[in-house]
């Protein structure tokens, strides 16, 4: 009995030792193509590291073209100018334009929230010698400060310069103080202009002073950068320019 089981064992173990030092057919045919593959497949590493270098450049080139990335694509661009011009303007109400305009929308007595101020003004340079154009615009009323006997607008309104074009400028607008506001574009010589505009509240609101600091423009013209006169509320407009005689106006002013 003992004899028949150990031949039994042996014979055992002799056909396991015949399977497993034997390459099974699908695992040859498999180790075969993964030479194949590893050799000549695009994808290996020999492949990835030889074609990286010459790929990058073409596709960075490429995708700078595409996007407009390159420093060499818009020679023709420069940069705004960065000079800050001061510009002088009076504001003068000489009660012949029907300005301001009260629209009492509130319906209260007292100026209130949402009340609205349309208005045209005249223009004049700093220097009161030439009529520049007008102001054109509408403030909304913000708030009645009657402990400054004033009120709070925030204001949007144009300057026009006859051919030279026109400034935009919005913010508040305080009836009682002075107060800056945002130049925020413009045509004409003022294209691409921006800054801001210092607004003088002389006699309200009949006379008003302008002090624009204006960058991103070319040089402004000599007649509209005279030594002004200073603000106070006895200024008036010179004859010539109050009556719009052709040497003392800007060409083709804006009434």
């Amino acid at each position: 009995m003992a004899s028949a089981t150990a031949t039994f064992l042996k014979t055992i173990s002799s056909s396991y030792k015949l399977i497993s030092t034997k390459p099974s057919p699908q695992i040859t045919q498999l180790s075969s193509l993964g030479q194949i593959s590893s050799s000549s497949s695009p994808f290996s590493n020999r492949a990835l590291k030889s074609s990286t270098p010459n790929d990058s450049k073409p596709f960075s080139t490429t995708t700078n073209a595409f996007f407009g990335k390159s420093k060499h694509e818009n020679p023709s661009d420069s940069p705004k100018p960065t000079k800050v011009q001061e510009l002088y303007v009076y504001e003068i109400n000489e009660r012949d334009r029907g300005s301001p305009a009260f629209l009492k929308l509130s319906k209260k007595e007292e100026n209130s929230l949402g009340d609205l101020v349309p208005f045209s003004n005249k223009l004049y340079t700093g220097d009161l010698k030439k009529r520049l154009g007008i102001t054109a615009g509408i403030c909304v009323l913000i708030q009645h400060v009657p402990e400054k006997k004033g009120d709070r607008y925030e204001a949007i309104y144009s300057f026009h310069f006859g051919d030279y074009g026109h400034l935009a400028v919005q913010g508040a607008y305080l009836t009682y103080e002075d107060t800056y506001l945002a130049v925020t574009g413009g045509s004409g010589i003022f294209k691409g202009a921006f800054g801001q505009v210092k607004l003088q509240q002389i006699v309200f609101p009949f006379k008003l002073f302008y002090t624009f600091y204006l960058e991103g423009i070319g040089e402004l013209p000599k007649e509209l950068t005279g030594k002004p006169v200073d603000p106070t509320p006895s200024v008036e407009p010179s004859p010539a320019a109050k009556a719009c005689e052709p040497q003392a106006s800007v060409p083709n002013f804006t009434n």
